[in-house]
């Protein structure tokens, strides 16, 4: 077979690779469970059988959390062409496993945030139905939303899917209903944090740097400055999140820790930095090209940190299962053998492999159009929130977050064209009756000039254009100014896109919880 023919062949019969290859896992990870986690002695075959079962769920919860949430670390970075697919997913894959097995913890919280009241329920076989529904119900659900191309948060359908098994067995007393508040809150404060700081990061970039004449110059002095904030963040980050479960940090540690590794990466970068700005281009390109490296790192580090945390949504309530079925335990604590670990790990590297392209791609490319400057706005976004939050206790999802910040460069590129278009409008009524080409050419310099030039050029042409009324002749009329100005607003965030994703995130607990008491109710029938 040539390598056309294979080509062909496997772009045909794609859908049918990837679904057995899943498949086939499943089966490998319930009959490892079957040899490993369930040969425990005097358990009944209805018990054993939960735990084989629990294994080859909990795999396939990994498997959709890497292949949806994978996408918020990558999409930036693919999008904005710093990396490629192929090796995106390569080192995000043994990034989420190596964070999963490194930072995963011993000990995994099996109860996310408090969401029920494990207490009041006694029965350890009513605890194991209750997580064992609570994780199929989130693994449907998030298999449903990458079908779709929505990015949704795993720790909220995990929440929706714990809280809904739990009214079904307890009743509504059961639920915190005072974290649920926070978690709906977080639907708005999440985005908007993250839209607020990426929209700010891309600001100052621009002001600082593509705005200037010289983009070169003012990158070789801006850019080792960006990447010692970026470094700070990631070093604190990882301090506060990726090694957490490794050794306990204090958060003004973390941030002084942070603090002086930037100072040491700053000291580092300065001079290549300078050199390698010295031989690009002096435009957007050139600028671009000088945030690569710190793109894939940021997508390297926060692929080991999602993997230390967000594993936990699979295996922390596969964890519960296996406590109350072997010990007879109910654990809102359960202690974690390393064979789950491994499992959650294969899990998320598999499905980010098999499936995570698409997100992948909805993040990086279906909602605005990225380059490097704004996926390092992004990154910082992310970061940063998750560090703010985490610290005042507000149960924020990244993948909100990144979402937003998404939203936030869009929408400020927006804002920034309109505004441009404005300044255009002005200049042509300030040059009316003069030939065309000669406002063309002012044009061109009130393009290239810095903002406090710009300022003053329009400041001169709104004088010019209140100096004197309207005359016959005129280059551009008034509604032709207008239309001009509604050309040039585009929707450079994609609405639809936009729409389909909030309608996802809006939906998920909910509908995570109602799957969730019916699958509780479905597992009771055949299990009691």
């Amino acid at each position: 077979m040539t390598k056309k023919s294979k080509s062909r062949f496997f772009s045909k019969y794609q859908d049918v690779l990837q679904l057995g290859a899943a498949v086939l896992f499943l089966i490998l990870v319930g009959v490892y469970a079957s040899l490993t986690g369930a040969s425990t002695a005097g358990l009944s075959s209805s018990a054993v059988w939960l735990l084989i079962v629990a294994a080859s769920v909990g795999a396939y919860m990994a498997m959709n959390i890497g292949a949806n949430d994978v996408a918020n670390n990558l999409g930036p970075a693919v999008g904005s062409g710093a990396i490629t697919m192929g090796w995106a997913i390569v080192i995000a894959a043994v990034f989420e496993a190596l964070g999963a097995i490194v930072a995963g913890g011993e000990v995994v919280g099996t109860i996310k945030g408090g969401i029920i009241d494990a207490k009041q329920i006694s029965d350890p076989k009513l605890f194991a139905w209750v997580m064992f529904a609570a994780l199929l119900a989130g693994a449907l659900w998030l298999n449903l939303a990458t079908a779709v191309g929505a990015p949704v948060s795993t720790t909220h359908s995990i929440i929706g899917a714990v809280m809904g098994a739990g009214i079904a067995a307890g009743g509504w007393g059961l639920v915190n209903w005072g974290t649920i508040g926070a978690i709906v809150a977080s639907w708005v404060t999440s985005p908007l944090m993250g839209g607020g700081i990426a929209a700010g990061f891309l600001y100052l970039i621009k002001r600082s740097i593509t705005y200037r004449i010289e983009k070169t110059e003012a990158a070789a002095r801006m850019v080792p400055w960006l990447i010692a904030v970026m470094v700070w963040a990631f070093g604190t980050y990882m301090m506060l999140k990726g090694l957490g479960q490794l050794v306990k940090v204090g958060f003004v540690s973390a941030l002084l820790g942070g603090g002086l590794i930037a100072a040491v990466a700053w000291a580092l970068v300065r001079k290549p930095v300078a050199r390698m700005a010295a031989r690009q281009e002096n435009s957007k390109v050139g600028v671009n090209r000088l945030f690569t490296w710190p793109l894939v790192c940021s997508a390297a580090l926060l692929s080991f940190a999602h993997g230390a945390n967000d594993v936990a949504n699979a295996i922390g309530p596969l964890a519960a299962i296996y406590e109350a079925v072997k010990s007879g335990a109910v654990a809102t604590k359960a202690p974690t053998p390393l064979w789950i670990m491994v499992l959650g790990a294969l899990g998320l590297a598999i499905g980010l492999a098999l499936y995570g392209a698409k997100l992948i791609r909805t993040v990086g490319k279906e909602i605005t159009e990225l380059d490097n400057m704004r996926a390092y706005s992004i990154a910082m976004a992310a970061t940063l929130t998750v560090i703010a939050a985490s610290q005042l206790g507000m149960p924020v999802s990244t993948t909100h977050v990144t979402i937003g910040a998404v939203f936030g460069v869009g929408f400020l590129r927006e804002l920034l064209k309109v505004n441009y278009a404005k300044m255009e409008a002005a200049v042509f009524a300030g040059h009316q009756g003069q030939d065309r080409l000669e406002v063309e050419a002012y044009l061109q310099r009130f393009k290239a000039a810095e903002v406090l030039e710009k300022k003053r050029m329009l400041a001169d042409m709104n004088r010019r254009t209140e100096a004197r009324a309207e005359a016959e002749g005129a280059l551009f009329a008034k509604s032709e100014r207008k239309a001009l100005k509604k050309a040039y607003k585009q929707e450079i965030v994609k609405r639809s896109t936009v729409l389909r994703i909030v309608a996802a995130w809006i939906v998920t607990v909910p509908a995570t919880a109602v799957l969730a008491a019916f699958l509780f109710h479905i597992v009771a029938a055949v299990l009691s």
